[in-house]
């Protein structure tokens, strides 16, 4: 099955290099997207929205879309725009944002981007288990956020993306924790969802650094077990 690959800010789609290799391994197609303005800093975030959905629509059959962290939102507004034609959403340590809500706008915009804003806004089970060595790699690597992405207005319009079924994998945060925060009413958008589930992954923010294996072991699951 072909798994669609969109990584959170800062991060193209090189971020999926190990996990893409298990996959293949695992027999599934992994496609990492690389969004445009990832590198010059001019797009928006329609102009990534619709990125998303040539993939989508560029796939062998009904894929899953993998959104991960701000990245969970385009997952999201995918199943919106293409309810019929994805099989399931998997969201790794992120929620979608709700209609009218800015996609990213979490860090101060400089000079048309928000650049990675260093580790102090990172610290504790974000961060955890990366070293001095990854974070500095991490942090070299990052590539600033263009502003018409970060602070783009999310539009859902399409009620038929409850019926996708969704997984949230929970990286730093738990399954317990996630059920408490959508049943407070913090995540609207996952509250309606018809078909969701949860996965736990002793990891931080980002497993596909640090736990690429069980990530992708994840995800090949989540491919061939639908409702």
């Amino acid at each position: 099955m072909d798994v669609l690959l969109i990584a959170g800010l800062w991060l193209d789609g090189s971020a999926w290099d190990d996990v893409a290799s298990e996959l293949r391994s695992l027999g599934h197609r992994p496609v990492p997207l690389t969004l445009p303005g990832q590198g010059d800093g001019s797009a928006t975030l329609d102009d990534q929205v619709a990125a998303v959905l040539a993939a989508v629509d560029a796939a062998s059959g009904k894929p899953v879309v993998v959104g991960h962290s701000a990245a969970c939102s385009l997952a999201w507004l995918a199943a919106d725009a293409r309810p019929d034609k994805i099989s399931k959403v998997v969201l790794v340590g992120g929620f979608p944002a709700s209609d009218g809500k800015p996609y990213a706008d979490f860090f101060p915009v400089r000079n048309g981007v928000m650049p990675f804003p260093g580790w102090d806004a990172f610290e504790g089970p974000d961060s955890a288990d990366l070293d001095s060595e990854a974070r500095r790699a991490f942090a070299a690597a990052a590539i600033p956020v263009p502003a018409g992405v970060a602070t783009g207005v999310v539009r859902l319009t399409d009620s038929r993306r409850f019926d996708v079924p969704v997984v949230v994998v929970c990286p730093e945060f738990t399954p317990a924790q996630a059920k408490e925060w959508i049943n407070a009413g913090d995540v609207p958008e996952l509250a309606s969802v018809r078909h969701l589930s949860f996965v736990d992954l002793d990891s931080g923010h980002w497993p596909m650094h640090t736990k690429p294996a069980e990530l992708a072991r994840l995800l090949a699951s989540a491919a061939v077990d639908l409702p």
